[in-house]
């Protein structure tokens, strides 16, 4: 069965999509740990980060550092933490989350932070920086 994220890479769940090549996507994260939290995900479906094929994840860091840049552009903040934890969809993915302080990197804070207008505008000023 095809995982969530893999609907969304199909389009037949909508996002707040960030960024996308022909092997990754970024979108907003619907439940934030913090204003701007992003996933980037692998199009490829592979349930464990350290299963994709070396090219695979070697792409993987280099696309998100480009999001992470666009992010931090958008939603000023001091880092872009990440996080790879892997335990909520079985796809695998890397977190992106704008951090000010350590205690910012906290799963349990993760909430509906913003409304869709919101987000929808987030996810517009986050892409105008992409490239």
């Amino acid at each position: 069965m095809a995982s969530i994220f893999t609907k969304i890479i199909n389009g037949e769940i909508p996002c707040y999509k960030l960024a996308e090549d022909d092997r990754y996507i970024a979108f907003l994260d619907i439940r934030p740990v913090t204003k701007g939290h992003a996933l980037v995900v692998p199009k490829e479906e592979t349930d464990y980060l350290f299963d994709l094929p070396p090219d695979t994840l070697g792409g993987l860091m280099p696309f998100a550092q480009r999001v992470a840049a666009a992010i931090r552009a958008a939603a000023p903040c001091k880092r872009i933490g990440v996080a790879v934890l892997g335990m909520e969809v079985p796809h695998a993915h890397v977190h992106l989350i704008p951090l000010n302080a350590e205690s910012d990197l906290d799963f349990r804070k993760a909430s509906s932070l913003l409304s869709p207008e919101e987000m929808d505008a987030l996810a517009a000023r986050i892409r105008s920086y992409f490239q």
